[in-house]
């Protein structure tokens, strides 16, 4: 992974005023995030060099899981305060502002940052995983998380033959038995929001590449699209037209890092007549155009 800054905060940030915007961090950098299946990073290893304290902030595309193995304090989800205690763990959607603030010199645990487009290979819309991992939460851990959270750890050092597959199957099954433990301990109140919110994450994934819009999914969910963005929004914070949009970009993004496909043909798969308008809807909701965005994630080659 040379070549690829590692950024997970700003080496600058103190607390922010209540009167300033959200940070948005990506930990690989907003256009090189893709080369790596995931991130592992200890929480001591970051967060001495941040006095163990990090403010609110959110990442753009990417999704983490924090687990605490010794020590703790506080963490900040969408503005509600935990407490933080050994074996539990943290999970942290995309896009939903977090912080943090660790007992210094005694917290140990581990952090891993997986990528949205890798997080969309393993989660199938039909199993109900994406909407129990939509929420920010703090839950109980296991003895079989903590065991595969420290596989994952010493496969992603050791570089060994077979590391992508290995990790992409190892952090599927964090996903999978983090998101069991949020079912479980989720309560019933708001079952029918998480319900119709798990049924348009299901549409859009068989539908994003229809180029469905809001009024759409609210159709196919006989609900108004007024309903359904109050909806997105208490799930992940976001509106439901940008959840579609996010959803096409990731496509594209991952298309563009892992194919050889022209722009061209990645533009009209993903429905746009004009291939032109699609860089321009790329650039805007990224900051690269496509064909900047291949050259940095393939290293200029």
């Amino acid at each position: 992974m040379e070549g690829f800054a590692f950024v997970l905060y700003n080496s600058n940030m103190g607390t922010i005023p209540a009167t300033s915007s959200i940070q948005v961090f990506n930990l690989f950098g907003e256009s090189g995030d893709l080369p790596d299946v995931v991130h592992c990073e200890t929480i001591a290893a970051r967060s001495v060099l941040h006095d163990w304290s990090f403010a609110a902030h959110r990442h753009a595309r990417l999704h983490q899981v924090l687990m605490i193995a010794r020590g703790g304090g506080e963490a900040t989800l969408d503005g509600r305060v935990h407490a933080l205690k050994p074996m539990q763990i943290v999970n942290v959607p995309v896009g939903h502002v977090h912080g943090f603030r660790f007992e210094p010199g005694v917290t140990q645990g581990w952090v891993l940052t997986i990528a949205a487009e890798i997080l969309d290979e393993a989660l199938l819309a039909s199993e109900g995983l994406r909407g129990a991992l939509s929420q920010s939460a703090v839950v109980r851990g296991t003895p079989q998380i903590r065991a595969t959270m420290k596989q994952i750890f010493a496969e992603h050092a050791a570089r060994n033959f077979g590391r992508a597959h290995l990790l992409r199957a190892l952090s599927a099954t964090v996903i999978g038995l983090v998101a069991r433990e949020l079912v479980r301990e989720s309560h019933g109140a708001g079952a029918v929001e998480s319900d119709l919110f798990r049924r348009f994450e299901a549409l859009l994934e068989e539908h994003h590449l229809k180029r469905w819009s809001v009024a759409d999914y609210a159709d196919a969910l006989s609900v108004t699209p007024t309903h359904l963005n109050r909806i997105t929004r208490a799930a992940t914070g976001d509106t439901a037209s940008h959840l579609i949009l996010n959803r096409l970009i990731r496509e594209a993004r991952r298309n563009l890092a892992y194919t050889n496909l022209p722009v061209s043909t990645i533009a009209y798969a993903l429905g746009f007549d004009d291939p032109a308008y699609f860089s321009r809807v790329y650039a805007a909701a990224t900051g690269l155009s496509p064909r900047a965005f291949r050259e940095q994630v393939h290293g200029g080659e």
